[in-house]
């Protein structure tokens, strides 16, 4: 098949773009009523239910009350930066998409209403295939942690600066187990490309290549670290309405405060969809005789969703202290042995990585 031109090229991307754009705010959409529901379930309540059939209209409703809602910037507060706080967590929140893959290749039908030179071109559902993948996705997501300082500090409220403050050291604690966590993955991948690393995870066994498997503890770590990372019960220290109101967010309304909550879902959402793709098998199939296909990584996306929505509807709030504790002297020991453990392995195998 003949190369794409750089405006077919231009044009592809643009479009990608737009598509997993939508695709993920309709995703937070969905979690937002789905994790309320599922919720209410857990606690025997009935959740949201009166708008639309089952409620199904909340997440509109709920858009439309905030949208219509008085733009309040405290007295005393630092207006530019209290309005570029929800911006930038947004943002970076969305960069983090670019490098995702979510499901490997398609082959586009050679009919309907597409160009020529699309039809029937295999297209991979990744916006950006750089070669230090997970390297990009960790510098961009740790960029996320200014927003809620600058929020925490810029609103000139006690309450939302010990927020931000509890935000910056939480994250740098748990931000060095997750950037572990991923480090025998490469060993073993020879390789920082998110294809490369979820390919590594194929073969004739199925789920028992996956790393999940393989990598237990280091997946173990991943998912403690990670939920840590985007303030999710029980490490939702930075907001804990018990004792600081509503922490960083405290003095937010409208649609900043809106744009705080879809920063922290779509920041759920690269979480999960990055846990598919590395510990996984993203798009593989768990069984050798099922073919591999996107829908087995939207799958796995989903059921890490809803372990974020098991934990807060089960386990209570830590303390700040056990919090630190457990960040700085359990996970991060734990994934520093594993790497060692991993490397002596590659090195009794033959001292290689297993490439794809």
């Amino acid at each position: 098949m003949t190369p794409l031109s750089w405006p077919q090229e231009l044009t592809l991307v643009v479009a990608k773009i737009l598509l997993f754009f939508t695709l993920i705010l309709t995703l937070f959409a969905v979690m937002t009523y789905v994790e309320r529901r599922v919720l209410a379930f857990m606690q025997f309540r009935l959740g949201p239910n009166r708008t639309g059939p089952f409620g199904l209209l909340q997440p509109v409703a709920d858009g439309i009350k905030l949208f219509f809602k008085e733009e309040f910037v405290p007295p005393g507060a630092d207006r530019w930066l209290f309005v570029l706080a929800p911006a930038l967590s947004v943002v970076t929140a969305f960069l983090a998409i670019a490098v995702l893959s979510f499901g490997g290749s398609v082959t586009l039908p050679a009919w309907g209403l597409l160009p020529g030179w699309l039809q029937g071109r295999e297209v991979a559902l990744q916006i950006a295939d750089l070669e230090i993948g997970v390297l990009y996705i960790f510098a961009v997501t740790s960029l996320g942690v200014y927003g809620i300082v600058m929020a925490g500090w810029s609103a000139n409220n006690k309450y939302t600066l010990i927020g931000g403050l509890r935000s910056s050291a939480q994250m740098f604690s748990y931000e060095l187990a997750l950037g572990l966590s991923w480090v025998p993955l490469i060993m073993l991948a020879g390789s920082f490309r998110i294809p490369d690393i979820v390919r590594q995870q194929e073969g004739p066994l199925g789920l028992l290549h996956w790393n999940a498997v393989v990598q237990f503890p280091a997946f173990v770590v991943y998912l403690i670290a990670s939920t840590a990372e985007v303030n999710r019960t029980p490490f939702d220290l930075p907001e804990a309405e018990t004792e600081l109101v509503a922490g960083f967010h405290t003095e937010y309304s409208s649609m900043k405060f809106a744009l705080i909550q879809m920063a922290e879902y779509v920041n759920m959402i690269t979480v999960a969809a990055l846990g598919a793709s590395l510990f996984l098998g993203g798009w593989t199939s768990p069984l050798a005789l099922l073919p591999d296909s996107p829908a087995w990584f939207v799958l796995k996306l989903l059921a890490i969703l809803f372990l974020f929505i098991w934990l807060r509807g089960t386990l209570p709030r830590f303390r700040y202290d056990q919090l630190m504790h457990f960040g700085w002297k359990v996970l991060v020991p734990i994934a520093a042995l594993w790497i060692l453990v991993t490397g002596g392995a590659l090195l009794l195998m033959g001292g290689g990585a297993v490439r794809p």
